[in-house]
């Protein structure tokens, strides 16, 4: 997400290098730049003009200081305005009255908004240690609730059964019931999207919502459709109390016109944003953080909350206690290391969390996938478990098996041996060595953290 604004970003701030300070002509060129990378991140105009103003009216009113180039300087203000114009700071999901607490969900036809039902039902489930009862209300679209239910399953919140020939407001009350009946934290009702904004539509789900009187009433949209998503979200709040909004598909969307529009049209906070298809794929929204991304500064923070949820620690404690006793880093340690790399959603998705990543060329960027990961899982677990153990006995026969096995050839797999030796050696200087300490290390650097220019 915002690949192509940051390259913008970034290439704009570089022509205020070498200036003494700043003044009106030397940053009426960069904040022309900035205003065209904004444009073309499909951000509203109104958004923009906003944004522009508020940038040069405090380029123009302030110090250097004297720690700060002019670049360094502009780029913190373009950082605390971004965060301004994204919320300032996360708003957390209302869950504070008497149980269950009910969650509305509301958008159009296609956002994602059963799957993002499925997906929150999992974080209050993982991060809050809610029960949740999912109940479906679309009786529309044809097969949306057996979607549900199976979705239900598999992040294991319970599902509350409907059928077409209800109503939507009888469907939401029954499971409203139930959810009491059952002492359950939190009722979450999917309902019925539309192609577009409808008067029927509208009243339907204005309905819903005042039979059952939800805590949160989230738009679901999809960051792909840009600006369009912030007129769209304005729209259903002119219609419901929205108290906040999940951004969907963030993972295709390079420009980001939807996160930077939101806030400022509808005065929602964007609570929440998908970042893949998979029921984990779920994060909160931090502003500041997003910010960080945008100018290439990176956001490590959430990559160690990630790492520290995701990692299975008592896997990361033995490998540690391993090392540290002076025991080999076999091909199993490092299959377990790749594996937990994958949970986290692939190389590229923890890359881009890391600063200075803005600065790597797109051509660069490209030929970091997830392909040869998944190739060197095959070829581990094509191998006995004696070889994973002792590597030194994989001899050519041993290795045209395991190519053969995995689908690889020997070029590949000879590369990811060589691999696995630099791991080896990495390991026997990591203190720890494992990926929770040197992701803890980093995090007690970010305080001594300057801006990059």
């Amino acid at each position: 997400m915002f690949d192509n604004l940051t390259s913008r970003l970034n290439d704009s701030f570089k022509k205020i290098r070498g200036h003494g300070r700043l003044t009106e002509s030397n940053i009426q060129e960069t904040l022309r730049e900035v205003r065209m990378a904004l444009l073309e991140a499909d951000v509203a105009l109104p958004v923009v003009t906003a944004f522009v103003d508020d940038v040069r009216a405090r380029a123009l009113g302030r110090e250097v200081e004297k720690s700060l180039t002019p670049g360094q300087a502009l780029v913190k203000i373009v950082n605390d305005e971004l965060k301004a114009i994204m919320g300032g700071k996360h708003e957390k999901l209302s869950l504070a009255c008497q149980p269950p607490a009910v969650i509305l969900m509301a958008g159009l036809q296609g956002a994602g908004k059963t799957t993002t039902v499925a997906k929150l039902a999992r974080w209050l489930k993982e991060n809050e240690k809610k029960s949740t009862l999912v109940v479906s209300a679309d009786v529309y679209r044809p097969a949306a609730i057996e979607q549900l239910q199976t979705l239900a399953g598999e992040v294991k919140a319970e599902f509350f059964p409907s059928n077409p020939s209800q109503k939507p407001v009888d469907i939401a009350l029954a499971a409203l019931e139930h959810a009491r009946k059952k002492y359950m934290d939190v009722v979450i009702v999917d309902t019925a999207g539309r192609l577009h904004i409808d008067e029927a539509m509208m009243d339907e789900i204005k309905q819903v919502h005042a039979a059952i009187k939800p805590i949160e009433t989230l738009f679901v949209v999809d960051s792909m459709t840009g600006q369009d998503a912030a007129n769209t979200a304005k729209a259903f709040h002119d219609a419901l109390p929205l108290t906040g909004v999940i951004l969907t598909k963030t993972d295709g969307d390079a420009r980001g016109g939807a996160a930077l529009s939101i806030r400022h049209i509808t005065g929602k906070p964007i609570k929440f944003m998908g970042v893949g298809e998979k029921t984990a794929e779920l994060e909160l929204f931090h502003p500041d953080r997003l910010a960080s991304r945008i100018l290439g500064m990176g956001d490590v923070l959430s990559l160690i909350e990630e790492v520290e949820r995701k990692m299975d620690k008592e896997k990361a404690e033995k490998l540690a206690n391993k090392i540290h006793k002076g025991k080999a880093f076999t091909l199993e340690d490092y299959r377990d290391q790749l594996l937990q790399i994958k949970s986290m959603g692939g190389m590229m998705a923890m890359l881009d969390k890391l600063p200075g990543m803005g600065n790597v060329p797109q051509s660069v960027k490209e030929k970091v996938n997830d392909r040869e990961m998944f190739q060197q899982l095959a070829m581990i677990d094509s191998m006995t478990v004696k070889e994973r153990k002792s590597p030194d006995i994989i001899n050519p026969s041993r290795k045209n098996r395991i190519a053969n096995g995995s689908g690889t050839g020997l070029q590949e797999l000879n590369q990811m041996l060589k691999q696995f030796e630099q791991m080896q050696k990495m390991m026997k200087k990591l203190k720890g060595g494992n990926l929770m300490n040197m992701m803890r290390g980093m995090k007690g650097a970010m305080g001594r953290q300057r801006m990059p220019m």
